[in-house]
């Protein structure tokens, strides 16, 4: 069985983090996230469909996306579905699918965001992980040997373009 979702959008509001029994950090958010298709109504105001689905992120993916993500920040998340059933104040049963995030990615970069997330970069340029890593962030490389350097000259005049 295959249970796989990724998703990009942009976040309607912030993270809300909250801790567990035990101490379990758990953040909750919703991603809106635009439809590949426009449908015939909307094709007229050439307005896109927008789905908005919830997000759970849990552990130190959890605290990853309290810390770095803000309400509009580009996201994208793979994870997969939960059909969560539970019943509300009045007793009534309720049925609600949520994705439970394995990884989070930024989807713009925080230039972008800042610049009110005009500018749609879909590169990575980072992440974390459910279990507690991160990658996507640029590692520290070693530096070579200056003999394997030549300065270039800063003298465009050449360039065919």
């Amino acid at each position: 069985m295959l249970n796989h979702i990724v998703l990009m959008g942009r976040l309607t509001r912030d993270p809300e983090l909250r801790r567990t029994g035990s101490g379990v950090s758990v953040a909750s958010f919703s991603l809106a996230v635009d439809r590949d298709f426009v449908s015939r109504d909307a094709r007229e105001s050439g307005d896109r469909e927008t789905d908005f689905i919830d997000i759970v992120a849990w552990r130190n993916t959890a605290d990853f996306v309290s810390k770095y993500f803000t309400k509009g920040r580009m996201a994208v998340v793979t994870g997969r579905l939960q059909i969560r059933n539970w019943t509300d104040k009045e007793g009534n049963k309720r049925r609600t699918a949520e994705v439970i995030a394995d990884n989070v990615y930024f989807g713009d970069s925080k230039r972008d965001n800042d610049q009110g997330g005009a500018s749609q970069s879909y590169g990575s340029a980072g992440g974390y992980n459910q279990a507690g890593s991160s990658y996507g962030a640029p590692a520290a490389q070693p530096k070579a040997p200056a003999s394997d350097f030549a300065m270039l000259e800063d003298d465009d005049s050449e360039l065919p373009f």
